[in-house]
């Protein structure tokens, strides 16, 4: 699949720090080609912290290059050279690109074959322009600073395989990558937050702490929760029980597979089929003869709660006092997601869902829609979450029918209702053409964990289709039939991916209410009386709901706070002899240290 080219109304609205990156990556072409004058590039854009450029070339370039292109690419910016735009002809331009001239330092031997590949697929209508820096030129659009010099601090960081335009059937080049700032201390500032990322990722704390494990036998995708990570979904659980419950919301159960005619009326077929489990086909009864079978039939294992809850609601004759109805579940899904792209709890194939189905009348859209929003707002607030955006997704009109359901009149309707409602409430968003559900506008919930790191987590969606395919009525005022609106919520989005996310984010140092471990009890020794005062204590507190354990080990005392420690238990209680005397315990804080003795009354 062809990569998305970007027009140049949107590459002139790139950022400063885009120019700067983009223009790193001239610069980093500019040093290859001083090192490798063979090399043919493709593209080199900038991307999030930073730049990198395709480049075809038989040497395999390895980290233990980095130092001399970087040393190339020092001279380069050293020499101050301007970024000069120069606009040509298209047959100027493929001109230049058969004597090997474009993204080169020379004329060569042989064409500048991906560049000439590029200017044969720029619309007829759009200007062509290179940038020249040095002895450099490239095909490029731009923009870019002013000079080489203005590239400020940078460091080259992988390299990668990537197929031309992402198309699996083209060439395999290798992709440099690179991270680049303004400033040297910004860029020290990246590199520290990725090795503490490291120290946060949540594959590694996920088994360190068990919480989670993903085992071969059972199939990769597909998390396993140990005792410690059920502490975290039931307190998850409870906060979305009790947070629905007061705005209204009724909890519902829905089976985890269906047959394929419920996923063919609700569209998910075909739209949606890459990403199902293959069908099982079982042959069924028509009634109680063993002799009378029907042809076979295709059931799926559930990928999404939607269609379903659609069933639920068609369920019961509903008039417009119903409304808004909000069907609440943290249903099983399933998804094919594919091998190279699983990824601890980020990305798996088996989840539980934060999901709530809500129907109302157009006249109510904004009312929930607010209300959906203002939930995530608690929820951030709750979990420390300062920074987010909304990423909200529209259609393409050129995609009606493949993409996104033939319905251009509905689409404009709800996402214009959708933008008034985020502008009205002042949240923070950016509108992403393309991206939509197939049945309508979506939200993506994107946070920043507390190092910096982006997550995409939750989820808000717009539907008007599905309510049409299933049918689904209401009796309005007036006595006539109406199809309600639909929407989509997820505010906790699922358990795998929340919970990787929250791993990271308190670096497994979890708050006291969602700890695994709330409580460690360390006796100093093993004398009988002391053990059966700890054990009282143990028993009132989780006589109080709170998980309690207690180090029954013959080990050192010390040996037992650094084994709690290592757990990151909440909180730990130090009995001693003198502790039991005074009806009393030590307390210890993970990451705070010893508080005093407290007594237990």
């Amino acid at each position: 699949m062809n990569e998305d080219r970007k027009t140049l109304e949107q590459r002139a609205q790139m950022t400063d720090i885009e120019r700067l990156r983009h223009s790193a990556s001239h610069v980093l072409a500019t040093a290859i080609l001083k090192i490798w004058p063979e090399a043919q590039f493709a593209a080199g854009p900038p991307v999030e912290n930073g730049f990198y450029y395709d480049v075809d070339l038989p040497h395999r370039i390895s980290p233990d290059d980095f130092e001399k292109i970087e040393a190339e690419m020092k001279k380069e910016i050293k020499a101050n050279h301007p970024f000069e735009k120069m606009e040509v002809s298209r047959d100027e331009a493929l001109e230049l690109g058969k004597k090997g001239r474009l993204a080169a330092l020379s004329d060569r031997g042989q064409p500048s074959k991906f560049k000439i590949d590029i200017i044969e697929n720029i619309p007829a209508n759009e200007k062509i322009s290179l940038y020249r820096n040095g002895d450099f030129i490239d095909l490029c659009a731009g923009p870019h600073v002013m000079r080489t010099g203005n590239v400020g601090a940078f460091k080259l960081t992988s390299v990668a395989s990537a197929y031309y335009k992402g198309d699996e059937k083209n060439p395999q080049l290798q992709r440099v990558y690179g991270a680049a700032f303004k400033t040297k201390r910004e860029l020290d500032d990246y590199f520290a937050m990725l090795e503490e990322g490291k120290k946060r990722d949540h594959r590694k704390l996920g088994r360190e702490l068990e919480i989670y494990i993903i085992d071969d036998d059972v199939g990769p995708g597909l998390p396993m929760w140990l005792p410690r990570g059920g502490a975290i979904i039931d307190e998850l659980e409870k906060l979305a029980r009790e947070t629905e419950f007061a705005a209204g919301y009724q909890r519902v159960r829905t089976p985890n597979l269906a047959r394929a005619r419920l996923y063919e009326i609700s569209g998910h077929l075909p739209y949606y089929a890459e990403s199902m489990f293959p069908p099982m086909e079982l042959r069924e009864q028509l009634d109680s003869t063993p002799q009378q079978l029907n042809d076979s039939t295709k059931y799926y294992l559930k990928a999404m709660n939607c269609p379903h809850h659609h069933k639920l609601f068609a369920a019961i004759p509903r008039s417009y006092r119903d409304l808004p109805l909000r069907l609440a579940e943290y249903g099983f899904c399933h998804r094919y997601e594919q091998s190279g792209e699983l990824f601890g709890l980020m990305r798996v194939r088996s989840m539980q869902m934060n999901d709530a189905h809500i129907y109302m009348t157009p006249e109510q859209f904004e009312s929930e829609f607010n209300a959906v929003n203002e939930m995530y707002l608690n929820y951030f607030k709750l979990f420390g979450l300062d920074k987010y955006l909304m990423r909200f997704s529209t259609h393409d009109p050129s995609k009606l029918g493949q993409k996104f359901v033939d319905e251009p009149e509905l689409w404009k309707q709800t996402e214009e209702m959708t933008r008034n409602v985020l502008k009205n409430s002042g949240i923070n968003y950016v509108e992403v053409p393309n991206e939509a559900a197939f049945y309508g506008p979506k939200i993506d919930v994107q946070v920043w964990s507390v190092i910096g790191r982006e997550f995409s987590i939750a989820t808000n969606q717009v539907d008007f289709a599905q309510p049409r395919r299933f049918n689904l009525v209401y009796k309005d005022k007036d006595n006539t039939e109406k199809t309600p609106l639909c929407i989509h919520r997820a505010p906790l989005g699922t358990h795998e991916r929340f919970i990787g996310f929250l791993i990271e984010h308190y670096a497994g140092n979890f708050p006291l209410w969602l700890s695994p471990e709330q409580v460690r009890i360390l006796t100093i020794g093993d004398d009988a009386k002391l053990i059966d005062y700890s054990m009282s204590i143990l028993n009132e507190l989780r006589g109080h709901q709170v998980r309690a354990e207690i180090d029954k080990s013959t080990d050192q005392i010390n040996g037992k706070i650094q084994r709690a420690e290592q757990m990151k238990v909440h909180t730990m209680f130090v009995i001693g002899k003198r502790d039991m005397d005074a009806g009393a315990v030590s307390v210890r804080v993970h990451g705070k240290g010893n508080l005093g003795a407290k007594p237990c009354a």
